[in-house]
């Protein structure tokens, strides 16, 4: 199986799939796993714990992995950058912030730098500042997005900039079907979140890994719910898609405004259920390809079905006639 493309090449990986840097989720196991299966595993760096973003690095042991941050959260705390770099990570992530801070840090210690955007116009933004690789994000994925769909986002991206500035699709792909049309709408490999959730090294709760495999698209929630009940005041236009629940029913119908009557308790409460492991009330961080995803495997495993998948749906596309 060979799928080469300007990613693979430019990260001198065997195949274009990237895990994404899922908070508290992708750790050093699950990072290091899909770098070994021959992609690239980006560790999540999300609110910028320091403690816990280093001993997750070295919990990948001597495997070649990148690391992703929530850019808005590394400004409160921008020397873990510094400390991560010391690690020599094959690639850094940033998301849902501005660059510019930090994209020379990481171009002068000779990292390949990504940016995930969710607007043409924050491609454009990004690739100006010297992004390597342009991540164009669609509403469908999990965890933060935007209000863009993948289908048409990922090729305008494509187009509005240059040649030489990769291209990487993300939102609603959970299957080689999904890496074989990115590939066709001019993307050079995809992120994947929702897939790995549910894999063996996740770090996610095993229950909700359990949650997302039973489950489906069609019962995602995109919204500030679950933001506002863990305390995180996160920056517009963004909000979170998980997997509902009754926590979620129930205050996606009361709205945002009913929880200020009782925050404080709504918090603490939601705290408890995050450490008993309660998912009724805990979110289950999960995107529109939920329906793709009905085991827990290994990330190893994730890695080579996709492959072996979009392999088998270009193979198809190419034997299709067009009578004339």
């Amino acid at each position: 199986m060979a799928l080469k493309t300007k990613l693979t090449e430019f990260l001198n990986i065997d195949h274009p799939v990237l895990c994404a840097p899922m908070a508290g989720v992708t750790g050093g196991k699950l990072a290091a796993a899909v770098s070994e299966a021959g992609g690239l595993g980006l560790l999540g760096g999300g609110y910028s714990e320091t403690d816990w973003v280093m001993r997750e690095m070295r919990e990948a042991g001597n495997s070649r992995i990148g690391a992703g941050f929530i850019t808005w959260a590394l400004d409160a705390n921008p020397t873990l950058l510094d400390d991560v770099l010391e690690h020599s990570p094959a690639a850094v992530m940033f998301s849902f912030g501005s660059v510019e801070p930090y994209a020379a840090t990481v171009k002068r210690a000779g990292v390949a730098l990504i940016c995930q955007v969710q607007s043409v116009t924050q491609a454009r933004e990004a690739a100006a500042l010297g992004a390597d690789i342009v991540i164009a994000q669609g509403t469908e994925a999990g965890g933060h997005g935007a209000a863009r769909a993948t289908l048409p986002l990922v090729p305008a991206v494509r187009d509005a900039l240059p040649q030489e500035v990769i291209v990487v699709a993300a939102g609603g792909i959970g299957d080689g079907r999904g890496l074989a049309a990115a590939l066709t709408l001019g993307a050079d490999g995809v992120l994947v979140g929702t897939r790995f959730y549910a894999t063996r090294e996740s770090l996610a709760p095993e229950e909700g890994k359990r949650r997302l495999a039973a489950g489906c698209g069609d019962e995602t929630y995109r919204g500030s719910v679950f933001d506002k009940a863990r305390g995180i005041a996160w920056p517009a236009p963004y909000d979170i898609r998980t997997l509902r629940n009754r926590f979620i029913d129930h205050w996606a119908a009361e709205g945002l405004e009913a929880m200020d009557d009782d925050l404080g308790a709504i918090q603490a409460d939601y705290t408890r259920a995050r450490e008993a492991g309660d998912m009724d009330k805990f979110a289950t961080i999960a995107g529109e390809a939920a329906d793709l995803v009905n085991d827990i495997p290994p990330a190893e495993d994730v890695v080579t079905r996709m492959v072996q998948e979009a392999e088998d749906a270009l193979s198809r596309a190419a034997t299709m006639s067009f009578p004339r």
